[in-house]
């Protein structure tokens, strides 16, 4: 039997960022004061966080839970988007409520251990009977889930998906409208059924956008629609705007900023997905992101698919997504990070959280002195909290031959021997 969930009420000898060692206390699930480290030891309610680096936690702005963790199930093909949907969908005709719902618990599980302690997940709407299979499964887990981290969930419909079927989902429970409507025979009138539907029930809208590497970019259009929206509106992937030239990316940026639509990156999946027709000089699969940055858009990050026909790997780490901002999209290390975590909180529209009084208390720490480091190593040995709890701590024991060590006499002696 596991000691967790455990409520905490300080934090003592953590790293920061910048590198100052702090004392955090915390009220529930309020950061109440964040002061220099006093370096006293730890009973009770209080953690010693000596050697860790406390960060906020990661959140994660678009997943697949209910695709996660399928591809050796299916054993699809290797390729592009459209064989990972052909895969997908042949597929999806023999899953059960229960089945979606296990690798469903078992992938957002894996990502708490990891430190996302927040996840928006897009769940299909499927073809045929039973539609509303991976829904189900969904608002299942969700519920399971409801003590140990923040699911909302994103009905994700397809064009051959009647209306009734998305807003049969919002009854079960889903959150948000979701689609792809860039492709669709006909995007501009797919798009603006979906808009229609969302504005009819009162709810936000997060929709894969341009996800491609050619194309017209459709994110103009729902800007402009949802121009004086209340609601969240967000778009993922706009793989799109990486490819566009400045003057043109430019204008879009403009429509974006007007709307104030949170845009998420989804590196991982996309540098995975496109690109398969250019085998000389790969473009690279993802979002303008130092332009929509340096302009002040809201920008996330996310993982997107894990072990699936969309892509065959994943860590089920935001610090792999971070990792691959850095290196894919030329972020710097803090810019990357902020990307998976208090980014990815904006464009979700969650409370403000991190280590700051009045924040709430959703926190990462990771065993590292750096930023770099924590990165860059990505070390297993972390603590999770959830709104001021104690929800996961992983530790690692490496047990490893030791080098033999040659001194600086011994290495005069090999020298003047040789």
């Amino acid at each position: 039997m596991t000691s967790l969930p455990r409520q905490l009420s300080l934090l003592r000898n953590a790293t920061l960022p910048d590198g100052s060692l702090v004392d955090v206390e915390l009220n529930g699930e309020i950061v109440t004061a964040v002061r220099p480290a006093s370096g006293l030891p730890v009973p009770g309610r209080e953690l010693d966080l000596a050697g860790f680096m406390l960060l906020t936690a990661p959140a994660e702005p678009h997943a697949h839970l209910d695709k996660a963790l399928s591809w050796d199930l299916i054993n699809p093909p290797a390729g592009d988007l459209g064989l990972a949907i052909e895969s997908w969908r042949a597929y999806s005709s023999v899953m059960t409520v229960g089945n979606i719902a296990d690798r469903a618990r078992e992938q957002a599980m894996a990502m708490l251990r990891n430190g996302t302690t927040a996840i928006r997940c897009h769940v299909d709407t499927l073809i045929g009977p039973e539609p509303l299979r991976g829904v189900q499964a969904l608002v299942q887990v969700r519920r399971e889930l409801a003590e140990l981290m923040d699911i909302e969930l994103v009905a994700l419909a397809g064009s051959d998906i009647p209306d009734a079927t998305v807003e049969a989902a919002l009854d079960l429970g889903v959150d948000l409208v979701g689609g792809a409507p860039h492709l669709a025979p006909s995007p501009g009138d797919d798009l603006r059924r979906l808009l229609a539907i969302a504005k009819r029930r009162g709810v936000g809208v997060d929709l894969h956008t341009d996800e491609g590497l050619g194309g017209t970019p459709t994110i103009v259009e729902l800007a402009r629609i949802v121009r004086e929206w209340t609601v969240p509106v967000s778009a993922g992937h706009c793989v799109r705007l990486g490819t566009l030239e400045p003057e043109q990316l430019a204008e879009v940026i403009v429509e974006i900023l007007a709307s104030d639509i949170g845009i998420i990156s989804l590196p991982i999946t996309n540098l995975y997905l496109q690109g398969w027709d250019h085998p000389v000089s790969t473009p690279r699969g993802i979002t303008a992101m130092r332009s929509l940055i340096d302009a002040g858009v809201r920008v996330g990050a996310g993982a997107d698919n894990v072990r699936d026909p969309f892509n065959p790997v994943g860590r089920s780490d935001a610090l792999e997504t971070a990792s691959l901002l850095v290196t894919a999209a030329h972020l710097s290390l803090d810019e990357a990070y902020d990307a998976v975590s208090t980014g990815a909180r904006s464009v979700m529209s969650l409370p403000v959280a991190g280590v700051a009084v009045g924040a709430r208390a959703e926190l990462l720490a990771v065993r590292g002195s750096s930023l770099s480091e924590v990165i860059g190593a990505a070390s297993a040995d972390r603590f999770v909290i959830h709104g001021g709890r104690l929800v996961s701590q992983s530790r690692v024991l490496h047990d490893v031959a030791a080098p033999q060590l040659i001194g600086t006499h011994e290495l005069e002696l090999s020298r003047t021997t040789n």
